[in-house]
């Protein structure tokens, strides 16, 4: 179990918010997995199999795949108080799976801060992504659970399989 820190790292003393300084921390290869689930109306996931998840927009999981890279890449223009990071590997993997598409994000660097907020947001972009190449088909689809699968590299590294 990972023991966590009773005060937050991104407030202040008189708790404003702060960019954590992480100048004095070694620096170490960091390496974050994170998921999103895209649930579809039954009727769409048919209807988007049968055409090889080609839209109108394109090619959906292709597109969301690209989506996915330039959101992880983009993270601390989007997340305020997030470091920019110099990614060194961003793999995106889409599977099918019934009427669900799970999207992983895993993200690498060597640096001071870990990835986890690159690996969840790229996840993320991929998911919002594929609601918008597939909503003139149904506005039911739903983005689900999106969460952190594991981290390393830092000062507590994280895997959900053994947090569970």
């Amino acid at each position: 179990m990972t023991a966590h820190p009773t005060q937050l790292s991104h407030v202040d003393d008189q708790q404003q918010p702060r960019m954590v300084d992480v100048g004095a921390k070694a620096e170490t290869r960091r390496t974050a997995r994170a998921r999103a689930r895209v649930t579809f109306p039954v009727d769409v996931a048919q209807r988007l199999h049968e055409a090889g998840y080609v839209t109108p927009k394109g090619a959906v999981l292709t597109v969301a795949h690209i989506a996915g890279v330039m959101g992880a890449k983009a993270t601390s223009q989007l997340i305020p108080l997030c470091h920019p990071l110099a990614i060194d590997k961003c793999d995106i993997a889409i599977r099918m799976e019934g009427v669900d598409a799970f999207i992983d994000c895993t993200v690498s660097c060597s640096g001071r801060t870990g990835v986890e907020m690159e690996a969840l947001t790229g996840a993320s972009v991929a998911a919002l992504t594929i609601y918008d190449m597939c909503k003139a088909m149904s506005h039911d689809i739903v983005i689900g659970e999106i969460r952190l699968l594991a981290k390393s590299g830092g000062k507590h590294d994280f895997d959900a399989t053994e947090a569970a």
